[in-house]
């Protein structure tokens, strides 16, 4: 079960319109995240349809998303409605994607799954922040602080969401709280 109470750790940043062939091109959706292993290969294949201009997201040693908070301008998950793109961030140890917008399927797709906790805010964090830089999120207390400039921003209340990705998925919340 994952704790997201505390999350501290740098960021990835990218810009507006990150769609999901970016996180996930179609190729890979044959790849089956139900098993282990095709689990752990989704993760490994994270962002991995970015432009050369961006820096490394996964670690070539580990397999594993060098930064676990991703920071996004507007729109962040647009295209496809596929699900195997969150679930390749939160394979690769994304824990939270703070944006200024989601896509509705996509944000939908990481609370049914489970795998990310993604976080809507009032102003685009890409232009505050640069990837490697720390970053404090304290979803309890509604706020998000950043170290370098000491800014804190106030968060919409996250309340259950965070309990849904803490289950991992819908249907185990609702299995945690007798629903089914």
């Amino acid at each position: 079960m994952k704790n997201l109470r505390v999350i501290t750790d740098t960021v990835y940043a990218v810009r507006d319109n990150l769609d999901t062939d970016q996180i996930l091109p179609a190729e890979f959706l044959k790849i089956n995240p139900a098993t282990p292993e095709g689990y752990q290969e989704l993760g490994s294949l994270a962002m991995c349809g970015l432009p050369n201009t961006y820096p490394s997201f996964i670690d070539a040693q580990s397999g594993k998303a060098i930064h676990s908070i991703i920071v996004a301008g507007d729109n962040f998950g647009c295209g496809s409605s596929r699900e195997h793109a969150p679930i390749a961030l939160g394979a690769s140890g994304v824990q939270v994607i703070i944006a200024q917008s989601f896509a509705r399927i996509f944000w939908r797709n990481c609370l049914v799954t489970g795998a990310v906790l993604a976080v809507e805010v009032p102003e685009t964090l890409c232009d505050i922040l640069q990837t490697g830089d720390s970053i404090e999120i304290f979803p309890d207390e509604h706020l998000i602080r950043i170290p370098k400039t000491t800014q804190e921003i106030q968060i919409k209340s996250l309340d259950v969401l965070v309990e849904i990705v803490e289950a991992e998925g819908l249907f185990p919340y609702a299995r945690k709280i007798g629903k089914i």
